[in-house]
């Protein structure tokens, strides 16, 4: 290759993450073009693309703001140049709270909280440090993680945070990801239904204690389209959408294609058994199996795959590979796997037009 060429897919590297600049750019547009016209918002998650550059080209097609998991995660975007963050998380620890009310000085910073005492040290922190932190008051709708769950027990905690100093109480952070991946359209309507009574039902409690709830924030990809449709969240916190994996792929009824890939290549024959060179140290697994597809994005089909830290054994795949052949794989979880790379190669027409830093790998503190 001579220097300026381009550079072709299979030149890469392996295992290398890419994705289809083109597909991942629709994916983007589709998702806007869902939410025009609606009430719902898009407060994108980091979590599943975890680099700051395709955070900016969110914000620049109508996100509202950014959501992440983590405080290192919220340091990353507000480094970017992220002026609204939101932290769907709890954080109690007195370093991380002194560190996130000095980032409040830095942008529109939200945190989750189910905790009165942990509201009251985020106060401590905020007036210490002279800024404001912005609170959702998490409800418990389903996950079983985090979150008040008693809706009096809710009033009472967005009572107290609504007098403490330095403290401003937005309103409501309510994620059902135990929906998202449902099989059929109609059971995650059904259970959607059911929450968003649980949370209208809240709301007017709220409303009788004098209480105005100004966001509603959750959701997911595989929710989009019902949220969208519902009328009730303000907020929308998908992040998978950009580039979907093999789970969202097994739903089949959503506007969004798979963008993102594993670059890979055959290292081992023998028999029956393809060995290619990629295991749970580049390949998110945690949610389903992945997909194996040829560069021609014909789907390998296999009798069963099996995975190791760095191997990937393809067990009587229905394509004749050989030695040394690239196989592209979708992958069972795109936010695992991402977390795993440091950049992303974005690919056009099979050349390589763009390299991303995945600033954000790594930082789950």
């Amino acid at each position: 290759m001579k220097r300026g060429d381009p550079m072709k897919l299979e030149q890469l590297q392996t295992p290398a993450l890419v994705a289809d600049r083109a597909i991942l750019n629709a994916n983007m547009r589709a998702m806007m073009a869902m939410l025009e016209g609606k009430t719902l918002r898009l407060r994108p998650h980091y979590k599943s693309n975890k680099c700051a550059a395709i955070a900016h080209k969110q914000m620049e097609l109508g996100a509202v703001g950014i959501t992440c998991a983590k405080l290192e995660e919220a340091e990353d975007l507000i480094d970017a140049g992220v002026t609204d963050v939101l932290i769907a998380n709890q954080v109690v620890d007195p370093l991380k709270i002194r560190r996130l009310a000095e980032l409040a000085g830095m942008c529109r910073l939200t945190v989750c909280v189910d905790d009165g005492e942990n509201a009251e040290a985020l106060s401590k922190a905020a007036c210490e440090a002279g800024t404001t932190i912005h609170v959702l008051v998490e409800f418990e709708i389903g996950m079983e993680r985090c979150g008040v769950a008693d809706p009096d027990l809710y009033v009472a905690l967005a009572r107290k945070v609504s007098t403490l100093q330095n403290l401003v109480y937005d309103g409501i952070q309510a994620y059902a990801g135990h929906v998202s991946h449902m099989a059929s359209d109609e059971e995650r309507r059904s259970y959607t239904d059911e929450n968003a009574a649980r949370l209208r039902s809240l709301i007017e409690l709220l409303k009788h204690n004098g209480i105005e709830v100004h966001t509603l924030s959750g959701g997911s990809t595989g929710t989009s389209r019902i949220k969208a449709e519902q009328g009730l969240y303000t907020e929308l916190q998908a992040g998978s959408y950009l580039f979907m994996d093999s789970t969202y792929r097994a739903l089949g009824n959503l506007p969004f294609r798979n963008s993102l890939f594993l670059l890979t290549t055959v290292v081992s024959k023998r028999g029956a058994l393809t060995i290619l060179d990629a295991g749970v140290k580049s390949l998110g697994v945690d949610q389903n199996e992945p997909i194996f597809l040829t560069m021609d994005g014909e789907e390998i089909k296999v009798d069963h795959m099996a995975v190791n830290e760095e191997h990937c054994k393809l067990f009587s795949p229905d394509h004749d590979l050989s030695l040394g052949d690239h196989v592209l794989i979708v992958p069972g979880h795109c936010c695992s796997t991402v977390n795993l790379h440091d950049r992303l190669y974005l690919f056009e027409n099979g050349e390589v037009v763009d390299r991303l830093a995945i600033t954000a790998r790594g930082k789950s503190r």
